[in-house]
This record gives C-alpha cells, sequence and structure tokens, in this order.
C-alpha cells in the first residue's frame, strides 16, 4: 500500500514525500483510515512503529477539509507526558504540514508561559501540549478548549505512570462532549485500558504487536555483575565492545549525573538528559546528540521518552527497570524501521527478581553474557539450575539443612 492509496490530501503527500516516505508504516496503514472517518481509536504498537504520524497526518487532513469552519481556532489538541515529547510532536506536525496554513504550537511547563500565551492569541488550529501547562492555562483563562474536534492521548501509558490520570479526566470534561479521541500507547496496561473504557466512545482497537514483544531486530544481552562494579563494566564495554551512537538509561537523576561524569573523565563525548535539568539545556544535550557532537546520552526513563533518533547502535540499562514494559520500551530505542541494533543490561543481585519478571512478560529468556571480567561466579544462577529442596530428618531440619547458603539474589 502506498500514502496514495490511504486518500491523503495532495499537500500532504508532498511534504511526507520529502521526508522520504515511501510506505506507510503498519499502524500508519490500519489507524489513518479510521481516523479519517472520525472513529475514536485505541492503537498499541512498539515505539519507532510511526505512530505520530498514524495521528498526525489524518488530523491534517481533516482540518484541513472544514478549515474555513472554524478559523484561528483549536480544533485539535494533542496530550504529551513530557516536554521533550511535545516538543517532538510539533516539529513533526510542522513538517507534514508545511505546505498548508494550518498553525501549530506547544505549550509545556518549566519555561515562562508569557511567550506561549502570545502565541495562543496570534491564533492556532493544533495544539501540543502537557498537561499540567495545558491546565494552569486554562485556569488563567488565558485557553479555549471549547472548539476541540480530536483530541490525541499520546504515550497513555507514561502519562498514567507520571500520575497524570486526574489531569486527563479534567481535560476530557473542559474540551467538547462530542469529539474524536484517539489514545496511543507503547504497552497496554491494565490501568491504560481502564481509562480507554471510560473516556471512549466504542473504540477501534488497533494492535499492530504484542506489546509485551521485544523488536526482533534488536540483540539482547543481559550481564550479571555486583553492583559496586556496573561502573567498571560500563567503561570496559565503551572501550573493547559497544561503539557508535549509545543511549544509557540509570533509574534516578542523581545517577545520571554521577555515570555522567565517570564517562567524561574516561575521554567521551557524553551529555545527559534528566527532570531537574533546564530546558534549554535539555534541548541542547539532545540536538548534540543527534548531531553527533557527542555519541553517548545518559537519561531517565521519563526525560528519554521523547528521544527520536534514527540509527542508534546501543542501550545500555545501567539499572534494570522494576517494570517490566519499562525494559522492552527501552531496547525499543533501537532497532527502529527495521534497522539492527544491540541492547544490554546490567543485573546486579538486588535486580535479579526485575529479571525474572521481564523473562515472564517478554516469554523468554534473555541470552547471558559469560565472558566479562566483573562476572559473579555463581554457576547454579548463571545455569538457572532448580533450587534443592530442604530435607528434614524426624521432624527436624537436618545439619545440611541448617548450613546457610551463601546467596546473590
Amino acid at each position: 500500500m502506498t500514502f496514495k492509496e490511504l486518500k491523503l490530501n495532495k499537500t500532504i503527500l508532498r511534504a511526507i514525500a520529502e521526508k522520504g516516505y515511501d510506505e506507510p508504516t503498519k499502524v500508519q496503514e490500519k489507524t489513518i483510515p479510521l481516523v479519517l472517518i472520525n472513529l475514536d481509536v485505541i492503537s498499541s504498537a512498539q515505539t519507532g512503529t510511526g505512530k505520530t504520524a498514524a495521528f498526525a497526518l489524518p488530523i491534517i487532513q481533516n482540518l484541513l477539509i472544514d478549515q474555513d469552519a472554524k478559523k484561528k481556532k483549536i480544533r485539535a489538541l494533542i496530550l504529551s507526558p513530557t516536554r521533550e515529547l511535545a516538543f517532538q510532536i510539533k516539529e513533526d506536525f510542522q513538517e507534514y504540514a508545511k505546505y498548508t496554513n494550518l498553525r501549530v504550537a506547544v505549550v509545556f511547563g518549566g519555561i515562562s508561559m508569557e511567550p506561549q500565551i502570545e502565541q495562543l492569541k496570534k491564533g492556532i488550529e493544533i495544539l501540543i501540549a502537557t498537561p499540567g501547562r495545558l491546565l494552569d492555562l486554562y485556569k488563567r483563562q488565558e485557553i479555549n478548549l471549547d472548539t476541540i474536534k480530536t483530541l490525541v492521548l499520546d504515550e497513555a501509558d507514561l502519562m498514567l505512570d507520571m500520575g497524570f490520570i486526574d489531569d486527563i479526566k479534567k481535560v476530557v470534561k473542559i474540551c467538547p462532549p462530542k469529539k474524536q479521541i484517539l489514545l496511543f500507547s507503547a504497552t497496554m496496561p491494565t490501568k491504560v485500558i481502564d481509562l480507554a473504557e471510560t473516556i471512549l466512545n466504542e473504540p477501534i482497537t488497533v494492535e499492530v504487536a504484542q506489546t509485551s514483544s521485544a523488536a526482533k531486530t534488536v540483540t539482547q544481552l543481559l550481564y550479571y555483575v555486583p553492583k559496586q562494579k556496573k561502573m567498571e563494566l560500563c567503561l570496559h564495554l565503551l572501550r573493547n565492545t559497544i561503539k557508535g551512537s549509545i543511549l544509557i538509561f540509570r533509574r534516578t537523576k542523581f545517577g545520571v549525573d554521577k555515570l555522567e561524569k565517570a564517562i567524561k573523565r574516561n575521554g567521551y563525548k557524553v551529555t545527559s538528559l534528566h527532570g531537574d535539568k533546564s530546558q534549554v539545556a535539555r534541548q541542547n544535550a539532545l540536538q548534540e546528540f543527534k548531531n553527533k557532537e557527542v555519541n553517548i546520552l545518559i537519561a531517565t526513563d521519563v526525560a528519554s521518552r521523547g528521544i527520536d533518533i534514527s540509527n542508534l547502535d546501543a542501550v545500555i540499562q545501567f539499572d534494570m527497570p522494576n517494570v517490566p514494559e519499562i525494559y522492552v520500551h527501552r531496547i525499543g530505542r533501537t532497532g527502529r524501521a527495521n534497522n539492527t541494533g544491540n541492547a544490554y543490561a546490567f543485573c546486579s543481585p538486588d535486580e535479579n527478581a526485575y529479571v525474572k519478571t521481564i523473562q515472564k512478560l517478554i516469554n523468554k529468556a534473555i541470552p547471558v553474557e559469560t565472558e566479562h571480567p566483573y562476572l559473579i561466579k555463581e554457576k547454579k544462577v548463571l545455569e538457572n539450575q532448580p533450587k534443592k529442596k530442604r530435607k528434614y530428618k524426624k521432624g527436624r531440619k537436618s545439619v545440611a539443612s541448617k548450613k546457610k547458603k551463601k546467596r546473590w539474589y
């Protein structure tokens, strides 16, 4: 199938052709026709499969059809969990709508509200926003959502993880009762499904791949390593194994800063992203990484959700995630658009339980790399041998069973 067969406007076809898009991805092929006829949609697909274009292209098309009806009024609202992702979506909309006179704006927290208010006063048709800043503008009566025709909840799983459930429900209420709602998510946990059932009207579900599946184009490796040796292992792999553009995940902002300093001391070009950095600093860091001025980016999960980088060579999970779906999303940053990629995960003794839940979710064992200098030499663990049952003698434990076993998990 081609984009032309999806009956998109010539101005849109011209814009996407210039971006090098030849054929729609599966999520685009299945979703675009549904959005064009104004149906509510729940769309679940792995990251990097083109979800943004799947809702942006038909939204632009629908706005062009009745463009004169509500001039300079906000008719499409896209909610995003993070500033980075909101900014990325705005850039995509501007690219797709470059040959139309539709106006696009983005509002998010962390910067002054005044320039955003001035932009809104000029009149726009498409607004991308983070929930908190949108509601702040609404409370100050600086924004009117009475003309919204389409509401998009992008990365719904992350928005709920970040505690935006109440904000989302408020936004839904202040928009007109009759509207199209599109919900897009990389994973579909129960809480996302529950939200969809509450706010969507007879939605059509589009699921391109199982939400628990890992991309087949990504080679995964698991490293068992003592917690205090993770830094040494990371540097060892950077020197000897992992090359190219590398994204490293850490659980905390403090961990991001600590690892960045250590890697920088060893002569590598590295930058970082986390919530305590200013918006300007975060945008600069992302731009440096995209422009290959640095080849290593360290980030927390929340800050990295807006990263859209082609040909990312490797992902390192310095800290194992305690939510298994996050593991799938992390490795999905590489191996995009049928490219190949590599994903490395470091597991210390206190994180072993996380590995078990991840492997249960993806329904496969992650291959263990035993050829490295910081290996925990526990045959029983590495070979995944079952634990021996304790022996009892006449109601009392045997001497052997009383003996304390050395365990690291």
